[in-house]
């Protein structure tokens, strides 16, 4: 049973971390997928977005295999770094939407966006390389920080490439049939709690492949994975109110001054 419960505990997070991730990514490129195929037309823009996906899926195929043979203390050291630079990315964003220091991002607003410049565009006759291009774009864009994100999970160590790329997987079917079914933007899906949940999780998942590189031993080996994320998120929780009371505290300096 113990066995099953380290299993579970090394293989969760990075199952976690794909799905909520790619989901994230998923949603912004529905969103102009959407816009396009309302607009312009739903045959290109959708084999638009199938072409880069098959793209994508290539560059998976390609890539985890050749990670994976390099040494496994240099890949670490490296994964770790940029999983964990991409992870406090996410996360500085989020702390900063949080506080109000930044707008939230608004999906109907960028639908209704992306639908103004597709009519600008005008009708194409025959065959729609606007509309094709445009979601093969928006694919290619979002999805390649899928594919690193997967990949970067994925060799830290052994066995996870597959958990990853099945949360991956499971983030793309749901996304696709939320799209299917309600034909709008996803604006109900709180985007910056799941980023800043991703940024946690990301944030602690290259803490500890950076010190599996550098040899040092992790208390709980696996366990300390939930640790980190722990710790990181209480951070992230308290630098929420410090940056929300420096806004607010920035006008009322400036009009003593």
């Amino acid at each position: 049973m113990s066995g099953l419960n380290i299993a579970w505990t090394h293989v969760s997070p990075a199952v976690l971390a794909a799905f909520l991730a790619s989901l994230v990514e998923f949603v912004e490129a529905l969103t102009v997928i959407l816009a396009v195929g309302t607009t312009r037309g739903w045959r290109a823009a959708l084999t638009g977005a199938v072409a880069a996906t098959g793209t994508l899926v290539g560059i998976v195929a390609l890539l985890g295999p050749a990670v994976t043979r390099i040494p496994l203390t240099l890949l670490q050291m490296g994964i770790g770094t940029l999983l964990l630079l991409f992870g406090m990315r996410w996360l500085r964003k989020a702390i900063l939407r949080s506080a109000g220091v930044i707008p939230l991002h608004d999906e109907t607003a960028a639908f209704a966006h992306e639908v103004a410049a597709m009519r600008r565009l005008g009708r194409a006759d025959g065959w729609d390389r606007v509309a094709f291009g445009a979601t093969f774009q928006i694919t290619l864009l979002e999805g390649t920080e899928v594919v690193f994100i997967v990949i970067a999970i994925g060799a830290g160590q052994a066995g996870l490439l597959l958990p990853a790329s099945l949360g991956a997987l499971c983030a793309l079917l749901l996304v696709a049939l939320l799209g299917f079914v309600v034909h709008r933007p996803l604006a109900s899906i709180p985007e910056n709690a799941l980023k800043f949940i991703v940024g946690v999780v990301l944030s602690a998942f290259g803490s500890f492949w950076v010190g599996e590189g550098l040899g040092l031993a992790w208390p709980g080996s696996d366990w300390s994975v939930l640790g980190l994320i722990a710790g990181f998120l209480a951070a992230a929780w308290m630098a929420v109110p410090l940056c929300r009371s420096r806004v607010i505290a920035r006008p009322t300096q400036g009009t003593i001054g």
